[in-house]
């Protein structure tokens, strides 16, 4: 690695460490910004905008959407980069401990979006997420956030000695097979995690109304590999191009375009984003509206601005694996290392069309970064991201884009930190324009 590439290396690194959940993720993107230059807005208050200014908006808790106000007209447009906080795993539900034999105590979980479940056995888990308190007002009551910081839980695996098949494929049910272990000789665990929770925040018990908790990888991301090019973490998907997005944005928050250029961070993609706070919603349009109409525009300023506009939707790509190239298109599987990775779906998976892969393609150039194409095997089916979502409620032009990893879901991902940097370098190239 180069200083460059170990400075990104690090960097990211500690990003996802500080991020081991959605709401973490967002305030972790909250602190990068905060220490900027930005500051926050509210959407239930008045903007008040000009030229140069850096702000922020968050919802939910678990979205953020950050930009830096062009010096052009309201009709001038944006450049928009979309990603992702959340990450497949499990949630916790509600009264989720459970009293085994022996003392044993087990948490009831549900699964979160599309892991890969095996890989979740056998490791240090904790818990982290956001918690909700009794305040004065029943219809906002206080959100706190909350991370247990050491290992609490493991998922143990069956021995092989009790299921002799088990390397031959292991049929896993979610609800049997995946519950977490926590306590040992217990008379009775009930309100555990409650308990747990109101210790680490400093709170009483009873003022706990709710939580949204969830599991993560106690291990911290790290570097491998020969020349340590290869970074191994939990979340990867999507918190890398979320990281990129963001160390881009802050990179050119210094020079002045005449476009607005935003940073778009949604949720619960990995579930299809139908929530308030998911691409599926109206909050990215109603975000570019209100700056729009803060800069003295209309109606017909904004979709003169949005016909003027390019978003890069950026969620991460399968990278090609040694061990299963079968599975891969034959003309166009990415590598790591070879640079960011242009999406394309014949059946409109992806946004990208030639047009919006042309021009990804001459930012990559213009910014001296390699970049490769990905495209399913046709026997084998692809999921969708955000981009197509996107543009079903704004006709943004577009593409979709990542950086290419294995295990893709994994409990820990594999990337590239040379990719990274290429991604970095391409996405502040967009921003100068």
């Amino acid at each position: 690695m180069n200083t460059s590439e170990l400075f990104v290396s690090d960097s990211l690194k500690e990003f996802l460490n500080s991020s081991p959940v959605n709401f973490y993720a967002v305030e972790t993107s909250r602190r990068m910004l905060e220490g900027n230059g930005f500051s926050e807005l509210d959407m239930r208050e008045a903007w008040n905008l000009k030229s140069g200014d850096r702000r922020y908006v968050v919802k939910n808790g678990s979205a953020i959407f950050a930009f830096i106000v062009g010096s052009g007209a309201a009709s001038e447009g944006f450049h928009i980069i979309a990603a992702h906080s959340d990450s497949p795993g499990f949630r916790l539900k509600p009264s989720c401990e459970i009293l085994c034999e022996g003392g044993v105590v087990k948490l009831n979980t549900e699964v979160y979006g599309g892991p890969i479940l095996y890989t979740w056995f056998d490791r240090p888990l904790s818990v982290a997420g956001r918690v909700i308190l009794r305040g004065d007002d029943p219809l906002n009551p206080e959100s706190r956030l909350v991370k247990i910081d050491y290992p609490l839980l493991t998922i143990p695996h069956l021995a092989i000695h009790f299921n002799r098949q088990v390397n031959d494929g292991n049929m896993l049910s979610k609800q049997k097979d995946m519950l977490p272990v926590i306590a040992l000789g217990c008379e009775n665990g009930k309100g555990m995690i409650k308990s747990l929770v109101a210790k680490e925040l400093g709170v009483e018990e009873d003022s706990i109304i709710d939580y949204d908790l969830s599991l993560f990888d106690f291990e911290q991301a790290c570097n491998f590999g020969s020349h340590g090019e290869f970074i191994s973490s939990g979340r990867l998907d999507d918190l890398s191009m979320v990281h990129a997005a963001l160390t881009a944005l802050l990179d050119k928050s210094e020079e002045l375009t005449s476009k607005t250029r935003v940073v778009a961070i949604f949720d619960n993609e990995e579930t299809g984003s139908g929530t308030k706070q998911g691409a599926g919603s109206p909050v990215l349009e109603h975000v570019l509206r209100r700056i729009v109409i803060s800069k003295g525009g209309g109606d017909e300023d904004f979709m003169r601005g949005v016909a003027s506009s390019f978003m890069i939707s950026a969620d991460n790509a399968h990278g090609f694996h040694p061990n299963y190239g079968e599975k891969y298109d034959l003309t166009n599987h990415p590598r790591l290392g070879g640079g960011p990775c242009i999406k394309i779906n014949a059946n409109c998976k992806y946004m990208t069309d030639a047009d919006s892969a042309a021009v990804f393609a001459e930012i990559c150039k213009s910014a001296g970064v390699p970049y490769q194409y990905f495209v399913n095997h046709s026997d084998v089916a692809g999921g969708s991201t955000l981009g197509n979502i996107l543009t079903s409620n704004i006709p943004l032009r577009g593409v979709d884009m990542g950086a290419p990893l294995w295990a893709m879901h994994s409990v820990r991902e594999t990337a590239s930190v040379a990719d990274h940097y290429y991604t970095i370098k391409a996405f502040s190239r967009f921003f100068s324009y």
